[in-house]
């Protein structure tokens, strides 16, 4: 057990780890297919306010928890209100679900940036490449363990020299390629009618699962009710400005989030049209995209720059659901850091193999029509994160009062601007649309209701 709870140096360190967090696979991979899937403009659109209003709410009730309480998400509840407890829990159960089938797709990554790196760009762009990929029963295993390695390395560094200094270094660099590749996919002739699809919304492509999607959404891209935000917080020093880092973390994911739209979405309209981008879904990355760099020119350079930016994004949200486990196991059970990843390895070993295998030789087993990786992402995205952002909510807004958060936030004297704006939200409007997402993400699923 450490003897001070670690710290991130400053406020740049934090927020680097925090933008790091929320970057991820969910807004390089999964923010553009939602986007096409959902209208382009108009799922944009929904999204932005989200993320001025629900986003903003959690973000800065999650890291004003963790920075409160000095606690990991399993004990922090349970010192704001003992009846609580039961939220810690279920909260630290949600990474423990995603960490070890993000390692497998983080695998996937990892195996395309060599693939690359080797100059294989048409055999990537092959009809069943992908599919033969995770099809197979050792070769996904292998680069799910490279990936698992690598990430938890960071973390057995700790907070600072783990994780803070892996985010510094990769944040710029992900920034960079990501601004470098968008404008190149901007140069390709037709590239702009690709970007009106994108940013220009279209009302009449709007519905209750454009609302859905984009809240959903959200939960991947600022790393919402997973624990993560609590646990970042609780490395904060006092003296930092939350208002200030909340805004600054809120700009860089919905940069990104929207950059990566642009490095994806017009590149894949001018070879495909806005057909292929609606059938695409999450085989955007892994099979669109290689028949589309393919066909650019220079794309086995985009390619490779492309998917060594995505390694990069999704380390760093690896690392951050990790660390989640790893600071709870570290508080509940005061073990030390390494004995918690090794606690994580297990976890991942026995979550990760089936969800891997679940591809190939597992492919006929189905949990409620789901492979395993796809019932595992479902059951943690559509069912235990609203049922964790709302009870969040209601322990902030009726139960300890938005007052407890909001002193946090103003402990040294700064200006809380959206005040007003964060108590409405906590109260009513965010424990509304969470219920709406559960009820409707449900009975979508369960084929009860088609939307």
């Amino acid at each position: 057990m450490e003897k001070k709870r670690s710290n991130f140096s400053g406020g740049l360190g934090f927020v680097f780890a925090a933008a790091g967090s929320a970057v991820g696979l969910g807004n390089i991979w999964r923010f553009p297919y939602l986007a096409a899937q959902y209208g382009g403009g108009i799922f944009i659109f929904v999204y932005l306010i989200l993320a001025v209003t629900f986003g903003f709410a959690m973000l800065t009730a999650e890291i004003a928890i963790g920075r409160k309480t000095k606690l990991s998400p399993v004990l922090a509840y349970k010192k704001l209100n003992s009846k609580f407890g039961f939220l810690g829990v279920l909260a630290v159960i949600v990474p423990i679900i995603i960490c070890p089938y993000y390692c497998v797709i983080g695998g996937w990554v990892t195996k395309y940036v060599t693939v690359y790196a080797q100059g294989l760009a048409t055999q990537a762009a092959g009809d069943n490449y992908f599919s033969d990929f995770i099809g197979n029963p050792w070769s996904p295993l292998v680069f799910f363990l490279i990936f698992m390695g690598l990430s938890v390395c960071v973390i057995l560094l700790g907070v600072k020299n783990g994780i803070e200094k892996i985010s510094k270094f990769l944040m710029p660099m992900l920034i960079i390629l990501t601004i470098g590749i968008s404008v190149y996919a901007l140069t390709l002739p037709g590239a702009l009618d690709g970007v009106a699809y994108y940013l220009v919304p279209d009302f009449s492509k709007f519905s209750i699962m454009t609302v859905a999607g984009a809240l959903g959404q959200l939960f991947y891209s600022m790393s919402l009710a997973m624990g993560i935000m609590v646990t970042y917080g609780s490395y904060t020093k006092n003296e930092i400005n939350l208002t200030k880092s909340v805004n600054q973390i809120e700009i860089f994911d919905s940069a990104v989030a929207l950059l990566a739209g642009l490095m994806i979405i017009p590149a894949v309209y001018v070879f495909s049209g806005e057909a292929g981008l609606s059938k695409s879904g999450p085989g955007l990355m892994f099979m669109t995209l290689p028949k589309v760099f393919d066909q650019m020119p220079g794309g086995d350079i985009v390619a490779l720059l492309f998917f060594i930016l995505v390694f990069f994004a999704a380390i760093t949200s690896a690392i951050s659901i990790m660390e989640a486990i790893v600071s709870s196991l570290m508080d509940k059970f005061h073990v030390k850091r390494w004995v918690g990843c090794l606690i994580v390895i297990g976890l991942c070993l026995l979550m990760g193999i089936p969800s891997s295998l679940g591809n190939g030789i597992w492919s006929d087993f189905k949990i409620f029509g789901m492979d395993i990786l796809t019932f595992f992402d479902f059951f943690s995205n559509s069912i235990l994160m609203p049922i964790v952002a709302f009870f969040t909510c209601i322990l902030i807004g009726w139960v300890i009062k938005p007052k407890t958060i909001t002193d946090e936030v103003t402990r040294n004297g700064e200006a809380f601007k959206r005040k007003g704006l964060f108590n409405v939200i906590i109260k009513y409007v965010a424990p509304i649309c969470l219920i709406i997402i559960l009820v409707t993400s449900i009975l979508t699923q369960c084929g009860i209701i088609t939307i």
